[in-house]
């Protein structure tokens, strides 16, 4: 089983600042793939960004340039830095991880569903609020 826990999220003016945080507990070898997705009230969850292991990132077109998702293998541990944040970034952000590597889906269409559907490991989640 593997546990994993985001941190970071906070409320902030449009153009602001966050970094997420996800630390992974138990076995990293079923974190292969990791990414991060988003929901906001009464919309479906999206895929935001997706790391592979071997570094290569993919991101939603809605989020380019503005978000990078990195790790720190020592500390086991999953980053999104979010800049330039705007009022529809909005939404509980999840961190979340699969056995299997990251595939053609999950670099190429992060929002596809069953992309999402995918992944077997997800955090509790943690919001970001941004007002303008």
């Amino acid at each position: 089983q593997v546990q994993l826990v985001e941190s970071g999220g906070g409320s902030v003016q449009a153009g602001g600042s966050l970094r997420l945080s996800c630390v992974v507990f138990g076995d990293t070898y079923s974190t292969n793939c990791m990414g991060w997705f988003r929901q906001a009230p009464g919309k479906q969850r999206e895929g935001v960004a997706a790391l592979d292991i071997d570094g290569g990132t993919n991101y939603a077109d809605s989020v380019k340039g503005r978000f990078t998702i990195s790790q720190d293998n020592a500390k086991n541990t999953l980053y999104l830095q979010m800049n330039r944040l705007k009022p529809e970034d909005t939404a509980m952000y999840y961190c979340a991880a699969r056995p299997r590597a990251c595939d053609v889906p999950v670099m190429t269409t992060i929002q596809a569903l069953g992309v999402l559907r995918s992944f077997a490991y997800w955090g509790q989640g943690t919001q970001v609020t941004v007002s303008s």
